[in-house]
């Protein structure tokens, strides 16, 4: 059950990057076909790897296995803008956020 989370958002979170798996595989230092093998089930990647694919993915470990966060880089920058606005700006953000939910 985990196993098949770890391979679903692997991609998922990949693609929503915007990025190829090659292009994704070198750039945390690994060779060409690294993640294409993982995503195709051909086994785990070590911890520090799964770090460095967090980090490239823009995620915490927490993040990237948490299967009803969809978009958790993009809610990490959200909430980070968030953060920098003052009570009153954030109050707005949600009421606005409310009006747009109905």
């Amino acid at each position: 059950m985990f196993e098949d989370l770890f391979y679903q958002r692997l991609v998922q979170l990949r693609m929503e990057k915007g990025v190829s798996a090659r292009d994704m595989s070198l750039s945390i230092g690994q060779s060409a076909g690294y993640i294409n093998a993982i995503e195709n089930r051909n086994g785990f990647p070590s911890m520090q790897v799964f770090f460095y694919i967090c980090e490239y993915l823009g995620v915490t470990p927490s993040e990237f296995l948490d299967e009803g966060n969809h978009h958790p880089a993009e809610y990490q920058e959200i909430i980070n803008d968030l953060n920098a606005l003052d009570a009153e700006s954030r109050k707005n953000i949600k009421a606005i956020i409310k009006g747009l939910k109905r």
